[in-house]
């Protein structure tokens, strides 16, 4: 089995437990996440498999889209509702405020992860350091949130949508929120909407993983990701090139009429065989008119 499972992934359990769990059910050991969702989380997590394996750094590269659920006037260590309560006050921002404090957190700029994180501090991941209530200082990394809307505000609690790169932190998202209204501020839910080519309503539940019809229909393949490289038809001869990682000559492949790609380009490129599979990823070659394979799938 090669592609793409979009799973709702359901509240409570962790990517990893997810993934474990379609290990088990599908009877397949290659199988990764192109995004760490929180147990808090739900929605659209999606697992590769097979060969997609090796396409996830193209994949987890993606922008996200989220429906947040904040809550004001409250903050905890992990700077959501399952953290320890760090603070709390009666205050309440203003409608106007929030959307400012919103405004102010769209674009790019700078952000600091939150202590209960993944990130890795002198070699150990930063949840550890802060569970052991241990100082934990995490450089700020360059995040862009390209779309932020309030859809809902009321008695302190603020439903936010939002579209952002990969690498943002919603709870920081949150926690910087309460910062700038005064008041402080958690996540109190959230869920993933969408990760890059994959949206929510093409999800499989968790348990759904056992029908094997319903998990072929919905199995994305390989020659469907990555729809926004642009791609080329290698010749039967180029794909015994690609298959030993070497160049191929501007004879080795067909580049389509609309928008071909420019083969002098550091860009990535898909390589499809005859039939239309995926083959590889190339980049620009070392001479003009030439690609370099720098992924093989054959």
């Amino acid at each position: 089995m090669d592609g793409v499972l979009i799973i709702d992934k359901p509240q409570g359990l962790t990517s990893h437990d997810v993934v474990a769990t379609a290990r088990r059910l599908l009877h397949e050991s290659r199988i990764g996440h192109t995004g760490t969702l929180d147990p808090l989380a739900t929605g659209v997590l999606a697992l590769v498999i097979g060969r997609a394996t090796r396409l996830v750094r193209f994949l987890t590269a993606a922008d996200k889209t989220y429906d947040a659920a904040i809550r004001f006037g409250m903050t905890t260590d992990s700077y959501d509702i399952t953290g320890a309560e760090t603070s709390r006050t009666d205050a309440v921002p203003s409608r106007a405020d929030v959307v400012r404090a919103i405004e102010g957190l769209t674009g790019q700029y700078l952000q600091t992860p939150p202590p209960f994180s993944a990130k890795k501090v002198g070699g150990r991941r930063a949840y550890d350091l802060a569970r052991r209530q241990q100082d934990v200082t995490l450089a700020p990394a360059t995040v862009r949130v390209a779309r932020a809307e309030l859809v809902d505000y009321a008695t302190g609690r603020a439903r936010i949508t939002l579209t952002c790169s990969a690498g943002f932190y919603v709870r920081s998202f949150a926690h910087s929120l309460g910062a700038a209204t005064g008041t402080g501020a958690c996540l109190e839910a959230l869920r993933r909407t969408r990760s890059g080519e994959c949206h929510l309503n093409e999800a499989l539940r968790l348990d759904d993983l056992g029908d094997a019809a319903l998990v072929a229909s919905h199995l994305v393949p390989l020659e469907r990701l990555l729809p926004h490289f642009p791609a080329v038809t290698v010749t039967t001869e180029g794909c015994a090139r690609v298959a030993h990682g070497r160049e191929l000559e501007p004879g080795d492949y067909e580049r389509p009429a609309a928008s071909p790609p420019d083969p002098s380009s550091p860009a990535w490129v898909r390589l499809l065989d005859m039939k239309g599979a995926l083959v590889g990823v190339a980049t620009g070659g070392s001479r003009p008119g030439s690609l370099h394979p720098s992924l093989v799938l054959i």
